[in-house]
């Protein structure tokens, strides 16, 4: 039983980790992305190449995902207080 519940959080804790290594971009890199984007859309004839297509869905889940990473810590911190 013991062992059980140290695994359970083991496994808490690696997940925890992996969540928070998701972080937000900070602005700063987003600014460079954004003139990596306008390099490449001006190189390409002015469309869109469809790797930079995939890399802003790439983000998009990326930040949707530290979104609810940070949803579940608050929740996690407002049951702590109950």
């Amino acid at each position: 039983m013991i062992r059980e519940t140290r695994w359970v959080a083991w496994v808490a804790v690696l997940l925890a980790l992996g969540l928070a290594s998701c972080e937000r971009e900070g602005p700063a890199e987003r600014a460079g992305e954004k003139v990596d984007h306008a390099v490449d859309t001006i190189k390409n004839g002015g469309e869109e190449p469809a790797s930079d297509k995939l890399e802003d869905a790439a983000n998009k889940a990326q930040d949707a995902a530290a979104d609810a990473s940070d949803a579940a810590k608050q929740a996690v911190e407002d049951a702590k207080k109950k």
